[in-house]
């Protein structure tokens, strides 16, 4: 698996889901350990509003296109759908050929009894069209936040590979992954045409 180099010729940006990524997630932990990993400055982490947060993520992306630097996104939870409806309704051409690839990781359900509808807006029927780069999405099969069935739904309409990785909860602070280098490899492959 490739890893992110300390000199990438690419930024990652870090999309956390509702209520941020405390210091024991792994996406925290991947930028405190790397220079070129950013996390997207959301407006509100606990009230999350899908077009504000879609608008924050297309200023983000056009500020490091403008700097002529490629983006990879590294999401989690809402983060996920958050990249889905940026790519489908808000992002344009020149600004997605900036983005080489996202790691989606903990895709929820906004049907699921424990998505969080009162901390969130406009995430309902999420879309599902082909994402104009490369992804993978990451599944726990106890997620309480989405199931497997529904992430290999998302996995299909968007292209993506999609990787199982057993019961693991939400992906997150308390699923005991670490510094998870598994899932920063396969960050480091998003480049890579994936398998049809």
């Amino acid at each position: 698996m490739k890893q992110p180099s300390a000199a990438s010729d690419y930024d990652v940006l870090i999309l956390p889901g509702w209520q941020n990524s405390g210091p024991g997630h792994w996406q925290s932990r991947w930028e405190a350990r790397h220079a070129s990993f950013t996390r997207v400055p959301m407006t509100d982490w606990n009230q999350a509003d899908r077009d504000a947060w879609c608008r924050t993520l297309d200023a983000t992306v056009a500020a490091k296109a403008a700097a002529g630097r490629a983006v990879r996104f590294a999401a989690h939870s809402l983060g996920c759908l958050t990249v889905a409806f940026w790519a489908a309704r808000y992002a344009t051409p020149e600004v997605l050929r900036h983005v080489q690839g996202a790691l989606l990781v903990a895709v929820p359900d906004p049907a699921a009894p424990a998505f969080p509808h009162e901390g969130s807006s406009g995430f309902a029927s999420a879309p599902l069209e082909l994402l104009p780069f490369p992804s993978i999405v990451v599944s726990s099969s106890d997620d309480p936040f989405g199931g497997e069935r529904y992430s290999l739904a998302c996995a299909d309409a968007w292209g993506s590979r999609w990787i199982g990785i057993g019961p693991r909860g939400h992906i997150n602070a308390d699923s005991g992954l670490g510094d998870w280098a598994e899932g920063l490899g396969w960050l480091g492959e998003l480049q890579e045409p994936q398998a049809p």
